[in-house]
């Protein structure tokens, strides 16, 4: 019997390196395994950037590609998250028909119930920005698709961070520095 599939979110740190995200997304290749969003950006580190990668995938499978991306060469340390234990954010970004808007209150109705700011309004189309939870966002697409006024729409990868204090990785880097400070006594 297959396990159950899951959204796991990975968090991976590296220096950055030319080449490393495609070593790290070479191992979800070989695996047959789908990227569902990337997001890369430096982390509170200086020197350190920061992969979030979602991706649907059963607990057995989700281990050996942590195990396989931590043993890259330029991968500083990798763990693999349920949504429960880290903070997650996505951004969308929906570009609407002007006219649509204006001939239907029920439009700029949905866009203030779900949050969202208008970021700009001109004759012909209007830009909304929302930020929240994956389904939150898609949300807010699914009833603005409904009323025919999408013309452009675009989702970020997931961002997130742990519930511990600090980056997972400072634990780790500590004690890097303590066993290197050790040897060059």
């Amino acid at each position: 019997m297959e396990s159950e599939k899951k959204l796991y979110t990975l968090l991976v740190y590296s220096e950055n390196i030319a080449g490393i995200l495609n070593q790290i997304t070479a191992v979800f290749t070989r695996r047959q395994v789908n990227i569902e969003t990337l997001n890369v950006s430096p982390s509170s580190i200086r020197g350190i950037h920061k992969y979030t990668i979602t991706t649907w995938s059963d607990l057995d499978q989700i281990v050996k590609i942590t195990k396989q991306i931590e043993k890259k060469i330029d991968v500083v340390k990798a763990d693999y998250y349920v949504d429960d234990e880290i903070f997650i954010h996505e951004i969308g970004l929906y570009k609407i028909d002007t006219s649509i808007l204006l001939d239907n209150p029920d439009v700029s109705r949905t866009i203030r119930k779900h949050d969202a700011r208008m970021m700009e309004v001109n004759p012909t189309y209007s830009t909304v920005l929302m930020a929240g939870l994956t389904e939150d966002v898609n949300d807010l697409f699914e009833c603005l698709n409904q009323f025919n006024c999408v013309l452009q729409y675009s989702r970020s990868g997931r961002i997130a961070v742990t519930r511990s204090f600090e980056e997972p990785i400072s634990a780790y880097l500590h004690e890097q520095e303590m066993k290197n400070n050790e040897s060059n006594k």
